[in-house]
């Protein structure tokens, strides 16, 4: 949607549904379904997806769409290596993800922009006081992940896990129209927020759910969501599963259906490239600043 046209009359209608609907439960069925493993199901659902959204295969460690185990498998597939270099410049800021940018700048004050004519709050989005001040006046990338996109979360910069929290709420859509058209959207969505460190350097990334989206992982915590019941919770620092420290590039997460990351880092830490900004299609690896 054009932010300069009023919402068309299906717009409005697409809107208005999400607030009926009854959002986790349809997210638990997606969850359910997406997980079957009945071969003349799962092909089903993966040779409706392919056909409707025409995912690069090619770039998979299994091109073969129906080689996979279940329609989740599928979705989350990896890539092959060398699919998406990387830039391991230490002073570089890559992308954790495939997607597109839905919007990029700094805060004002505690304040980013969710769409024109529409914010929101740092207070609002992590829900964890003691955190806002870190990031107030900093930078922020929101980066929109739609359907046919590759699914698993990275590493922008090498850190160590020092804090993850589960924050309740719906799950609105999170594309374009019913951003423009739901007040505090991200900040109203279920969400997952790790804050990770690299020595004097402090940055987060929140992992936004969705309407649809089954699950969202982390590779500390496996499946976050669904959750019951659904409160606000810290999520354990074991490393168990992984190493608390990820390097670069790293695999911390994935969803399981598409859905939303937004980097956000401190005051005057990064510098983003001239190119960077709203509409910008991006890809794991790719260089979105510098570090300061």
């Amino acid at each position: 949607m054009s932010s300069t046209l009023k919402p068309t009359l299906r717009e409005r209608l697409f809107v208005a549904l999400q607030h009926a609907l009854p959002q986790h439960f349809l997210s638990r069925v997606v969850l359910r379904v997406t997980r079957i493993r009945f071969w003349p199901i799962k092909n089903l659902l993966i040779k409706s997806f392919v056909r409707g959204f025409k995912p690069n295969m090619s770039e998979a460690t299994q091109p073969n769409p129906l080689q996979y185990p279940s329609f989740n498998a599928f979705f989350t597939r990896t890539l092959r290596p060398g699919a998406r270099p990387m830039d391991l410049d230490p002073e570089v800021l890559v992308s954790p993800v495939d997607g597109t940018v839905s919007q990029v700048g700094r805060l004002d004050g505690s304040r980013l922009v969710q769409a024109k004519g529409h914010d929101y709050t740092l207070e609002a989005l992590l829900a964890r006081p003691e955190w806002v001040e870190c990031f107030a006046g900093g930078a922020f990338a929101t980066l929109y992940l739609a359907p046919y996109n590759y699914h698993r979360i990275h590493m922008p910069l090498a850190g160590t896990l020092r804090a993850a929290w589960y924050v309740p709420g719906r799950l609105f859509s999170v594309n374009a129209v019913t951003a423009a058209a739901v007040p505090d959207l991200f900040a109203r969505n279920e969400r997952v927020v790790c804050v990770f460190e690299d020595g004097p350097r402090t940055f987060a990334m929140v992992l936004v759910g969705a309407l649809f989206v089954g699950s969202i992982a982390t590779v500390w915590h496996g499946d976050v969501t669904p959750r019951s019941p659904r409160r606000r919770v810290d999520l354990p620092l074991d490393e168990s599963r992984a190493p608390l420290r990820l390097n670069k590039g790293a695999e911390m997460g994935r969803f399981n259906m598409g859905s939303t990351v937004i980097l956000l880092l401190p005051p005057d830490i990064v510098e983003w490239m001239p190119k960077f900004e709203t509409g910008t299609v991006v890809e794991v690896g790719q260089m979105l600043a510098r570090l300061k």
